[in-house]
């Protein structure tokens, strides 16, 4: 009788133990994503989809640099309503987002699936309902470069030395002379991204600097994150930028006659400016809705 009573005891504690791990180990949903890089994924899977826990897989790895704890992070992401797969929103059609990588700004689900990853990363997020949505959803993420990449450009001895600091930011040397007559497009870093159409909406990060003495008046850098808007709003970018791939950095040395808000104030009226800019995204947002 004490044999059996045993195991009995035994055979209800492995039940008890099976038991426990099934409880802490959901079910893995199946779904597929399919496209290739700067295309907007394809996502499959059987509706409505069963989450039970928040799930993460890296699509295929980045080899770029590795994202940094409170730096900006570019990302283009497509999310869907896991319930009938409804498209809930995307950017691929619009601009990427900029965001720091930080759980305050990001959220804690999409701070731990970037966390650790590098550029050129595809990655697939599910996560069940709640923290604001009443369904499970399914977001693909694309992290994108923050900074120009691509085949450094001789520079022309005739204009400014621009340096790289260490906080991403950049410096700028006067030459002493006079500056030019005419907009002075010079790329720094070529890119092998997309090229710059006229009509296009550009992501970039940028710093702008008087010719004469090299002081800073603006920088995207400073203010910590990338930014977007109409290409066509701003002359000078827009026969400067034009044709450029995205990936390059670009010097633009622009003078008074061109309309510029920046050259309304007192303090740089009637001089030439000179932009260092990282061209990250282009695209056309009238042409990716249709």
């Amino acid at each position: 009788m004490r044999w059996v009573a045993a195991r009995r005891l035994t055979v209800l504690a492995v039940v008890g133990l099976l038991t426990a791990c099934s409880a802490v180990a959901p079910v893995e949903p199946e779904v597929t994503v399919t496209g290739g890089p700067g295309e907007a994924p394809t996502v499959t899977y059987l509706t409505p989809l069963t989450v039970d826990g928040t799930h993460r897989e890296t699509v295929w790895p980045g080899t770029g640099a590795e994202l940094v704890e409170g730096a900006p992070v570019l990302i283009d992401f497509w999310l869907e309503n896991a319930t009938d797969a409804s498209l809930v929103k995307e950017s691929y059609s619009t601009s990427p987002t900029p965001r720091l990588l930080t759980a305050e700004d990001l959220g804690t689900d999409l701070y731990e699936t970037l966390k650790g990853q590098q550029v050129g990363a595809r990655l697939l997020q599910v996560v069940p309902g709640g923290a604001g949505v009443d369904y499970p959803t399914v977001t693909v993420l694309d992290v994108l470069p923050s900074r120009a990449v691509g085949e450094p450009v001789p520079p022309d001895a005739s204009l400014p030395v621009v340096t790289e600091g260490g906080d991403g930011g950049f410096s700028l040397a006067p030459t002493g002379t006079e500056p030019p007559d005419s907009l002075v497009i010079q790329p720094l870093v070529r890119g092998t991204g997309p090229q710059v159409a006229a009509g296009d909406v550009i992501t970039v990060q940028y710093s702008g600097f008087a010719w004469d003495d090299g002081a800073l008046f603006d920088s995207t850098w400073q203010h910590g994150l990338p930014v977007s808007f109409l290409l066509s709003d701003v002359p000078p970018w827009a026969e400067g930028l034009v044709d450029q791939p995205a990936g390059s950095r670009v010097m633009l040395v622009v003078p008074p006659s061109y309309s510029l808000g920046v050259t309304d104030s007192e303090e740089l009226s009637g001089k030439t400016v000179v932009f260092v800019i990282d061209i990250l995204a282009t695209g056309n947002p009238a042409q990716g809705a249709s």
